[in-house]
């Protein structure tokens, strides 16, 4: 992308999203790092840009298991950048138990799916308006696991699972962040906005960060090179940048940017309208009704509210 690049990256602090940030915190670049804690955004930051003296880096504070903070930086980020060029939707996590957040939701529901949803839709106007610009959202082929989805359950459900359960949470979450890329991309087809979606594979960066032994198990699985992290990363830095995907949009990519197709419903497009559709009735109370420009989408319908 020749054009200067402002890029907003979520869950750059550490594991694959660090990587990716590296990648792009190339002379010219603006990143805006979008994290929930601010130590550790302030460290990224100061790392980034002795790495790269020439990049822009800044930070907003969110915590996407709250989904008020993830409005407040969303809002901010697009008054502050009215183009925004790429922007990966990369924060995620496995919880082995159920937690509910502060609105509500599943912890991991609202952290790998509804608050990428809301931050999205409050930069839209922003990725609209720059000249081309992408957006990537980090799916998972954890998504097979998930059993399918259930809308009028699955969105909204807080029931406890065990450790061994959370596979199936989990995989939920990333079917929907899937559907979702999927939808985006529809609605922003008349806009030079390519969204694509992509499982970066096993890494083992954070992984099972919760698990007592992770720490261990991780220095033993780079020992033996297995889930390198850095491919995992390559192919969200290349969808984000490269000139190869500038045409590509709705898509599903694997590591090594094959096209998949996900799992039913992930590839129904009446399935992911209806999850669309639903995901905004929930979000509305943390969408400003009075932002017009922001509730519809590129054919007149209605994003969010109405």
């Amino acid at each position: 992308m020749d054009e200067p690049s402002t890029i907003v990256l979520t869950g750059a602090t550490n594991g694959l999203g660090r990587i990716v940030a590296s990648a792009l915190a190339r002379p010219g670049a603006r990143l805006v790092l979008v994290a929930r804690n601010e130590a550790k955004a302030e460290a990224a930051r100061r790392e980034l840009r002795r790495e790269s003296p020439g990049a822009e880096v800044n930070y907003v504070l969110a915590d996407f298991a709250n989904l008020r903070t993830v409005a407040d930086a969303g809002s901010r980020i697009a008054s502050e950048h009215p183009q925004v060029t790429v922007l990966v939707n990369n924060a995620g996590i496995h919880a082995f138990a159920q937690r509910v957040t502060p609105d509500g939701f599943s912890e991991m529901v609202s952290t790998n799916y509804l608050a990428p949803w809301l931050l999205t839709a409050y930069l839209r106007p922003s990725l609209v308006a720059a000249k081309s610009s992408r957006v990537v959202t980090v799916g998972s082929e954890a998504s097979r696991r998930s059993g399918g989805l259930d809308l009028a359950h699955d969105l909204t459900d807080t029931h406890p699972f065990s450790r061994l359960g959370s596979s199936v949470v989990y995989g939920k979450t990333k079917l929907m962040a899937i559907m979702f890329s999927a939808e985006l991309a529809r609605t922003l087809a008349s806009t030079s906005v390519v969204a694509n979606s992509v499982d970066p594979g096993f890494n083992v960066t954070g992984l099972g960060r919760e698990l007592p032994f992770a720490a261990t198990l991780e220095r033993v699985l780079r020992m033996v090179r297995v889930g390198v992290p850095e491919r995992g990363a390559a192919i969200i830095t290349r969808l984000a940048t490269a000139e190869a995907f500038a045409g590509s949009t709705g898509e599903y990519f694997s590591r090594d940017a094959r096209r998949l197709n996900p799992i039913q419903p992930g590839n129904d497009e009446l399935e992911q309208q209806r999850l669309w559709m639903a995901t905004e009735r929930l979000l509305e109370p943390f969408y400003p009704t009075s932002a017009e420009s922001l509730c519809r989408d590129d054919r007149g319908a209605k994003v969010l509210g109405s």
